[in-house]
């Protein structure tokens, strides 16, 4: 079994200079992929149940399939709840057997972020399993803006908040479905200059290749959120599974033909944040 905590993987990426990617599930299909890419290329993986995901899925529900994957994995696999937003919710996904908690209080003053992120980031720690907080509101296309962490509250943050990885917003972008933004990598340098705990970008897919690759080696960003990117290539393999035969109408059928485009897809993504313990070719 190789069920991990956040800490379990983030610490050796923040003192080796690479990254972990924390991929999105939505469902079986993606999830399953998403273990077997990371098999692929021997690095660890961030399985994460988000809002939407819950919405559809219960997180008891999410708990078994998560830690199945795990106990069949060859690397280690994090089960991890992505923006939970009450202490109850946070519970939930401990007692269903997650490995990690996010709680997202960034809209909220900075003093009752830190008082509730603590909160749960003692509940976390006293079952064993990591927390990660949010400071500064990440935004979302066509949607709220975004809000910049200050690295002064940042530093406050780390401090006092006891989580064991720090979500910051520096330009990045929820479900931006291109890579022309960028992140503020002087912003981030003033925060990593007065923190010492692996950094989070959320909104990952909007951040181009190039910059999520020099970041995930050269600063404290230990994590990178990837959601948008795998979910247009499981639209696109689920598309043409179904348009290749109109007629055809047995779901499992289809649903199969997009495990191999989504192994790739998440294969690529793993592959630009370093880490890899599989032989590379010369």
């Amino acid at each position: 079994m190789t069920l991990a905590t956040l800490s379990d993987v983030l610490q050796p990426a923040l003192r080796d200079g690479y990254a972990v990617a924390g991929l999105v599930t939505l469902g079986w299909e993606d999830m399953r992929a998403y273990v077997a890419a990371a098999e692929a290329e021997g690095v660890p993986v961030i399985l994460q149940a988000g809002p939407s995901c819950r919405k559809h899925t219960p997180l008891p529900i999410l708990g078994k399939m998560f830690r199945h994957l795990a106990e069949g994995a060859s690397v280690p696999v994090v089960a991890h709840l992505d923006h939970g937003y009450t202490y109850e919710e946070c519970l939930e996904a401990l007692d269903s057997g997650f490995t990690s908690l996010m709680y997202d209080g960034s809209r909220k003053p900075l003093a009752q972020n830190i008082d509730e992120t603590a909160r749960i980031a003692e509940l976390a720690h006293g079952a064993g399993i990591s927390c990660e907080g949010e400071i500064g509101f990440v935004g979302y296309a066509k949607g709220d803006a975004s809000e910049g962490t200050d690295p002064q509250e940042a530093q406050t943050f780390a401090a006092q908040s006891g989580v064991d990885a720090m979500a910051i917003s520096v330009g990045n972008v929820h479900l931006q479905e291109n890579k022309e933004g960028g992140l503020d990598e002087a912003r981030i340098s003033a925060i990593e200059a007065l923190t010492q705990i692996p950094l989070v970008i959320h909104g990952g897919s909007g951040v181009p290749v190039a910059q999520r690759q020099r970041l995930a080696r050269q600063t404290s960003i230990c994590k990178f959120n990837i959601g948008t990117e795998l979910r247009k290539a499981f639209g696109t393999a689920m598309r043409e599974a179904v348009n290749r035969d109109p007629d055809r109408f047995d779901r499992v059928a289809i649903l199969s033909e997009t495990h191999d485009p989504m192994v790739a897809a998440a294969s690529t993504v793993l592959q630009a944040f370093g880490g890899l313990s599989k032989p590379q070719p010369s």
